[in-house]
């Protein structure tokens, strides 16, 4: 009998970038000389204290064994002073912290702690793929809220219909956006505190790009009152520290969300490697220092690829945090076709806006994840396209 996939795995959507995907290593393998700006994944090592860390405390043979589910409790005091030093936000380390395998782990696990079959939950679009898939795992219902431009890459709350208020129990939201670069400020999350306890759901706020600012410090959730209420908020250690391999993130917010989660994720794996919490907690603690480097080297590569892309024909709006820059397509041009015109005739590799969504026609995604001079001879080979 030949093998079927399972139902839930069917009824995902197309993975849209296999195409560029495919013409990417097509590329490589003739050696072209590709500038790959279609990866969301720092260029630049892990910072040496934390790589310090890990190699001392891989020697611990406490360490081999399981961690502790809920996570080493000198890394959820050390997540609980880093809340209050860059918020001002109190959590309880014991109740209101979670340690977890990246953010990209948990952002997947609450559906099902807090989903039933049937279920809504409210989703952006466009948005990072997870939210969609994993409500859909759930066994629940995924509700598009469209982020356009003229509403600032921001839901439209108020054309949310009446009778999906009634079934909705999460509501997904990302800021700083990936793919958009979008930001938003306190007042918004105050409305959407309200709008939670108004009907009666759970918020899961995105955080992975925080710490990956311009100008302006994107504030938490968390610092509205009563947030924690109804509020979960997913931070990760990849972006701000230049530790994507390492899988290393944490939940924070109310007790009983993040004990719901824990328990889904108890049923799941079996906790962080102990050293690698013990790397995350210096990495926290020498926020003040490790971090500002870095965010510094990417505003200088945005600041040198924006004014590029706009000599070369593109209307690249600049983002106030991210390192993606979320770029109109020519007139004329899918967000498809457009990509592939670019890795075609350029030899750039940039991600479709369709890939995250059906409202992100039209545009594609850059990053900023190359050196500035690659990044400005990128710009300067699309230029050479006459568009």
């Amino acid at each position: 009998m030949p093998f079927e996939k399972a139902d839930r795995l069917r009824k995902l959507p197309p993975y849209l970038f296999a195409e560029i995907d495919r013409k990417k290593k097509a590329a490589l393998a003739a050696g072209r000389d590709v500038i790959n700006l279609g990866v969301g994944d720092p260029d630049q090592p892990t910072p040496e204290p934390i790589i310090r860390s890990l190699q001392k405390n891989a020697e611990n043979p406490a360490f081999h064994q399981y961690a502790l589910d809920q996570g080493a409790p000198e890394l959820r005091q050390s997540i609980a002073t880093f809340l209050r030093g860059r918020y001002g936000v109190e959590v309880d380390p014991a109740t209101e912290v979670l340690p977890t395998i990246g953010s990209k782990e948990a952002i997947a696990h609450l559906p099902m702690a807090v989903l039933n079959p049937g279920d809504v939950a409210l989703v952006p679009d466009p948005c990072y793929p997870v939210y969609k898939s994993w409500t859909m795992f759930a066994g629940g219902e995924v509700h598009l809220m469209p982020l356009r431009p003229s509403h600032g890459f921001q839901p439209d709350f108020d054309a949310i219909p009446d009778d999906v208020w009634k079934r909705t129990k999460l509501l997904f939201l990302n800021y700083p956006n990936n793919p958009t670069g979008a930001t938003v400020d306190l007042a918004f999350y105050e409305r959407v505190v309200a709008l939670a306890k108004r009907h009666d759901l759970v918020v899961a706020q995105d955080a992975a790009y925080n710490e990956m600012y311009f100008d302006e410090p994107p504030p938490s959730i968390l610092q509205v009152a009563g947030a924690k209420d109804v509020a979960i908020e997913f931070h990760s250690l990849s972006k701000t520290f230049n530790m994507t391999g390492w899988r290393v993130g944490f939940a924070v917010g109310s007790a009983p969300l993040v004990g719901a989660l824990a328990q889904v994720k108890s049923n799941t794996d079996s906790g962080i490697f102990t050293a690698i919490q013990w790397a995350a907690k210096t990495a926290l603690d020498e926020y003040a220092t490790i971090t500002p480097p870095i965010r510094a080297m990417y505003k200088e590569r945005r600041d040198a690829f924006i004014p590029a892309l706009r000599k070369a024909g593109l209307d690249a709006p600049i983002a106030g945090a991210t390192f993606y820059v979320w770029v109109p397509c020519p007139r004329g041009h899918t967000s498809t076709d457009f990509c592939a015109k670019v890795l075609d005739e350029a030899n750039v590799v940039t991600t479709p806006g369709i890939g995250f969504g059906a409202s992100a026609e039209g545009f594609i995604r850059a990053t900023l994840t190359v050196k500035t001079e690659r990044l400005v001879e990128a710009a300067e080979r699309i230029g050479r396209l006459g568009l």
